[in-house]
């Protein structure tokens, strides 16, 4: 990515492109999965919940901080997931960004 705003930039097309919301509303969600990402890199735990495929709610407890030793190969980065480490299932998890609903607080 170029920076952290055409990393925001993107992900807000492709939640616009998948949802058909306005670039508004897609705009403030990537900048939510944005400041998510930021205070994963900078705590141990963080607590979200998103919607999975099969409609259910998913809370989350994921982080991104440490955990450069888990990682066994060079994926490509895609706009249109954001991947984390489930803290309960001891694994990398993704999901699809139009699905991210909030960070707990």
């Amino acid at each position: 990515m170029k920076n952290f705003r055409s990393q925001a930039f993107l992900r807000a097309y492709e939640i616009m492109k998948s949802t058909g919301k306005c670039f508004a509303v897609s705009l403030s969600k990537a900048w939510q999965l944005y400041r998510l990402s930021q205070e994963m890199k900078n705590k141990e735990e963080v607590c979200f919940t998103y919607e999975k495929k099969d409609g259910t709610l998913r809370k989350a407890y994921g982080t991104l901080k440490n955990v450069a030793q888990f990682v066994k190969g060079n994926g490509i980065h895609t706009p249109k997931v954001f991947n984390y480490w489930d803290l309960e299932a001891v694994a990398f998890r993704s999901f699809k960004v139009e699905n991210f609903i909030s960070v707990i607080r």
